[in-house]
């Protein structure tokens, strides 16, 4: 489905032509990993509840533009100006996004009507370490992904003099989506793979940056297959470097760059993964319930106040407990240190952790689209 300017703002002009009642829930994607969070959601309104929902995409040529689905209207309007004017003269009950910093930069809060904005986390991690300052404050409602999460809106709001917003116990709809996966896998006997995946987050000390090449040469060298998967970010940061890993590893067969999601089939088959400060680590160890191997880089800081919140961040607090931590000088252990992630006991802990760590496994879904109904109601 090619779409340019005009065809956008036909777009917009097809969504604004909608009877109230089927503008009444709206998604907005940002980007192709927005779905990994609304799926479950969306699929709870639609398909158990026969809600209509709206879904708006950034993303050209999205999967959901051609679907099917009487319940569900979709639309592409690009990441421009029509965008913009889109957010600006929007008239829906409810929008639903894993977009922060509304309201702080060029996406506005509705001037037209009075919409109910509630924010999905893409990640597992603490407000104050991985958000900007001030990401939530425009946000009506907070799908929170647990009680770390919670703690940390209410200190903000109190040492900021914040408007409070109404916090939900959540959980995580990825996390849900993955382990129905990972059962179905099990159940299907998915033959398991000696691959090993790496995943590094963006920034000036991601671990790609600093000993990405090196860490590929010691696991294939020890017979390990390598799925790279870096931040995609990076492709645009780091462009140069993407070079030097393509002609260095691209004619091994057990070598492979992933500039997307990976497969399914691919990420269930895997035995280990090595990460630095990406969220995808966190879902790997409570999925597999088996401990991550992160490299020791400095972490990066999108909130420059960070520190005024008391709340040590999540991904810090329990790092060591789900995972293995490696100094950049000491990459010849990763060998070893994989052997050691198949144990019993770490995975009974990492279990513990998760339960502890995250509201309503299995359950966000209907837990949120229990909250979109009341908001409906009233």
């Amino acid at each position: 489905m090619k779409l340019g300017f005009g065809e956008e703002w036909k777009e917009l002009k097809k969504f604004n032509n909608l009877k109230d009642e089927q503008r009444s829930i709206v998604f907005y994607a940002e980007n192709k990993a927005s779905m990994n969070h609304f799926r479950l959601l969306i699929s709870e309104l639609t398909q158990k509840r026969n809600f209509q929902i709206c879904y708006i995409t950034s993303v050209k040529n999205d999967p959901i533009l051609s679907n099917n689905d009487e319940n569900i209207f979709a639309f592409y309007i690009g990441d421009g100006v029509i965008r913009t004017k889109f957010f600006l003269e929007l008239k829906a009950r409810i929008l639903i996004m894993d977009m922060p910093d509304l309201n702080s930069f060029h996406i506005k809060r509705s001037k037209v009507f009075p919409v109910h904005y509630i924010y999905i986390f893409h990640s597992m991690f603490s407000v104050h370490s991985y958000l900007r300052k001030g990401a939530l404050d425009h946000y009506d409602t907070i799908f929170c992904v647990g009680e770390h999460q919670k703690k940390e809106i209410l200190e903000t709001e109190k040492i900021y003099g914040l408007k409070p917003k109404k916090l939900i116990d959540y959980g995580f709809g990825r996390l849900d989506t993955l382990l129905k996966e990972k059962n179905n896998f099990e159940k299907e006997k998915l033959n398991k793979e000696n691959l090993i995946i790496i995943a590094p987050t963006y920034g000036d000390n991601n671990l790609l940056k600093i000993c990405g090449v090196k860490i590929i040469e010691i696991l294939l060298n020890s017979n390990f297959k390598v799925l790279l998967r870096p931040h995609f970010r990076i492709f645009k940061e780091s462009e140069d470097l993407i070079k030097i890993i393509r002609d260095k590893f691209q004619n091994n067969e057990n070598f492979s760059l992933e500039e997307g999601v990976i497969k399914p089939e691919i990420f269930h088959s895997s035995k280990c993964m090595i990460s630095d400060w990406s969220g995808i680590s966190l879902e790997y160890a409570f999925i597999f319930e088996r401990p991550v191997i992160y490299i020791d880089v400095p972490k990066k800081e999108l909130n420059e106040e960070a520190n005024k919140i008391s709340l040590t961040p999540i991904e810090i607090s329990i790092r060591k407990e789900i995972g293995y931590l490696i100094n950049p000088d000491n990459l010849s252990e990763i060998p070893k240190i994989i052997s050691e992630t198949d144990n019993k006991s770490r995975a009974e802990e990492i279990k513990n952790i998760r339960s502890k760590t995250v509201f309503n496994i299995d359950k966000s879904a209907i837990i949120g689209a229990d909250y979109v109904t009341k908001i409906l109601d009233s």
